[in-house]
């Protein structure tokens, strides 16, 4: 596993239960400016073996960024599990 690899997943390990992260600033936590798609790599072939909250990690704009219906529809499930407020077209009010 690379440094950068590293930091990507102990960045997404620290957003807490219950709070959502975007992808460009679990980047920028791991100190990789323009590694939002970086993150969107570990997540999708980590996440299972890491344990990692990938349902947390969400895109800059409030958004799920999961392009299936069946997907995002479980996300917003996890999510809302946790407190967190998703409407019904998948936005997470990030302010």
């Amino acid at each position: 596993m690379t440094d950068s690899t590293s930091r990507i997943i102990n960045a997404i390990l620290a957003v807490p239960k219950g709070e959502v992260s975007c992808y460009r600033d679990i980047a920028l936590a791991a100190g990789l400016p323009n590694g939002a798609r970086q993150v969107v790599r570990v997540l999708h072939s980590m996440s299972e073996k890491y344990r990692l909250p990938w349902h947390r990690i969400i895109r800059a704009d409030g958004f799920i960024a999961s392009t299936s219906c069946q997907g995002r529809e479980l996300q917003a499930e996890l999510l809302r599990a946790e407190g967190v407020k998703v409407s019904e077209n998948g936005w997470i009010d990030l302010g």
